[in-house]
């Protein structure tokens, strides 16, 4: 089964830690990014998420959400799913819609990435 507590690095350099994964599957922990709006330094994050509960032999899904703290005025959402493959090695797929804010309605359009 995928355990989705601990430290996970993205292809980008990036680093998750999910420190507190609760029975019903909520969890919460740090997402540190190398990748910025601004092009600035890596920065830490908090994250909140929810992890669905797989059935026999079923790989879990998941989401979050990570508000870039202090650095920028947007939220990012992802969502994905934990497999291990034969050797036991746990990868996590991820798909992620980031939303910034913008100044007016007329903007809504570049918002979300």
């Amino acid at each position: 089964q995928c355990q989705l507590n601990g430290l996970w690095r993205n292809d980008q350099d990036s680093l998750m830690e999910i420190s507190a994964l609760r029975d019903n599957g909520d969890f919460q922990g740090k997402y540190l990014t190398r990748v910025t709006l601004s092009g600035g330094c890596a920065h830490i994050s908090p994250l909140k998420g929810i992890q669905q509960q797989p059935g026999e032999g079923g790989w879990p899904t998941f989401a979050f959400t990570v508000r870039w703290d202090k650095f920028s005025n947007a939220t990012t959402a992802f969502v994905g799913q934990c497999f291990v493959d034969s050797g036991g090695k746990e990868t996590l797929t991820t798909m992620w819609l980031l939303r910034e804010a913008v100044e007016s309605l007329k903007e809504d359009w570049k918002a979300t990435r």
